[in-house]
């Protein structure tokens, strides 16, 4: 078991490190190609920190372990909602724009209620995952025709990542490649390790995949999530911070689960109602709350702590 764990912390290592490399290289080559900021905010970064969970379901798929593929996408969504904006709302009451509210919260929503309807026949197929990768394709559409129009309300916050994103990236073009495959190679190797290790662990505790992606590797996987979205807030950058959970959300289920789907089409077990159910649920507790002078108080974000550690407390009750 010792040995299992050790395994499962060195993937987590390897697969937050190939992904901040990735990243940086992206970023770089995005800059030397004078792409504007605010796309690359909406996209590398908003990819980046959630390629663990591509990668990882990816693996897992092809692995033959679909319940922890969609265990990990199901558990990082409700880790993304409940835990990270609930600590990032503790530690700073969280200003929502107008926008998120009106688009970004309801797509959230609407994509996590599409993927409760599909699991209720325990499969995934590869016409369900097509659907979700053109959802995926139209909300990128969205984002990115809507970024004009966002960007005199994010300029502040964009310019700020952005400048912290330089001040570590400055590179050269050659660097940057070597950091893109350097990183690549870092996640999908740790990502073997990971899944590797959380289905021996679940094998010896005698827990079902479905609960282990649900809690280890979800919280696993949502570590770069966690440490933008608290940083963010903490320093004024709520924006950011909120913008990271929701399109991660987001892409977890329509590119992560529709490019899943579509390389190795999943038969579900492990994943129960009261999961997918949670998973909206805490979707529509966040835009609850966004209405309320569109800011998360902290009084919220304990709200949101609070019904986490209880979900999490009833998976492992019931392990």
């Amino acid at each position: 078991m010792f040995l299992n764990l050790l395994i499962i912390l060195v993937g987590i290592v390897l697969v937050l490190w190939g992904a901040d490399r990735l990243t940086d290289g992206a970023v770089g080559i995005a800059e030397r190609m004078h792409i504007p900021e605010i796309v690359v905010g909406l996209t590398i970064v908003a990819v980046g920190t959630s390629m663990p969970e591509f990668c990882v379901s990816l693996v897992s798929a092809i692995k033959d372990t679909p319940d922890l593929a969609v265990g990990n996408v199901v558990g990082s969504n409700i880790f993304n909602t409940l835990l990270i904006v609930g600590v990032a709302a503790l530690s700073a009451p969280m200003t929502i724009l107008k926008t998120t509210v009106g688009k970004d919260i309801p797509f959230a929503l609407v994509a996590s209620v599409i993927l409760m309807m599909m699991c209720f026949d325990g499969e995934i197929g590869r016409w369900n995952a097509a659907v979700l990768f053109v959802l995926f394709l139209i909300f990128m559409f969205m984002t990115l025709r809507g970024a004009q129009v966002k960007k005199s309300e994010m300029e502040h916050d964009s310019e700020q990542m952005q400048s912290e994103r330089k001040t570590k990236v400055a590179m050269s073009p050659l660097v940057s490649v070597v950091w893109m495959i350097v990183g690549l190679a870092a996640l999908i190797g740790g990502s073997n390790l990971f899944v590797e290790g959380a289905t021996k662990a679940a094998a010896s505790l005698g827990v079902s995949q479905a609960v282990i992606g649900l809690t280890i590797v979800a919280g696993g996987t949502s570590l770069p999530e966690l440490a933008t979205s608290v940083v963010s807030a903490r320093k004024g950058n709520s924006g950011i911070a909120i913008g990271n959970a929701l399109g991660s959300n987001v892409f977890n289920i329509l590119a992560v689960l529709g490019i899943t789907g579509l390389v190795a089409p999943m038969h579900i077990q492990g994943i129960t109602l009261t999961d997918l159910s949670m998973m909206v649920v805490s979707m529509i507790l966040i835009w609850f709350f966004s209405f309320t002078k569109y800011t998360i108080e902290r009084w919220e974000g304990f709200v949101l702590t609070a019904v986490f550690i209880g979900y999490m407390t009833f998976l492992v009750i019931h392990a």
